[in-house]
């Protein structure tokens, strides 16, 4: 199993595949850096040599802030932008959607999936 940037690669998946396990590669930036190293996208991790392997791992160590650096970096511009007080920093700290989506519905992803409708914890009928 080949290892980059602290994560196991899996093993059965095409190398351009494969490297979107690292968090900040995407399939876009894969391509690109293997068309800079020269191996073929089509590869199977398993199939990839040493060589090329330790290719791979020095191009994602000098071209592309991953893992670690690259979550640090993403925490201090949200510590940022709660710190001056920003509209975005607020809805941070509030745990609700940045980016201008609407609430009435579609945000159980970012509330951790609350109902809070009208009928939904209710108690049956009360006897009176």
């Amino acid at each position: 199993m080949v290892r980059i940037a602290g994560v196991n690669i899996p093993d059965n998946k095409r190398i351009e595949i494969a490297l979107t396990y690292i968090f900040g590669v995407g399939l876009s930036i894969s391509k690109k850096i293997l068309a800079e190293v020269g191996v073929d996208p089509n590869i199977r991790t398993k199939d990839l040599s040493d060589a090329d392997a330790n290719k791979l791992r020095e191009e994602i160590e000098k071209s592309v802030r991953v893992e670690g650096e690259l979550r640090h970096s993403v925490k201090m511009n949200i510590k940022r932008l709660k710190e001056i007080g920003c509209y975005r920093g607020s809805r941070h700290q509030k745990g609700l959607p940045v980016r201008g989506q609407r609430t009435k519905t579609n945000t159980r992803t970012v509330r951790g999936n609350v109902r809070k409708t009208m009928g939904s914890g209710r108690r049956s009928a009360e006897k009176t």
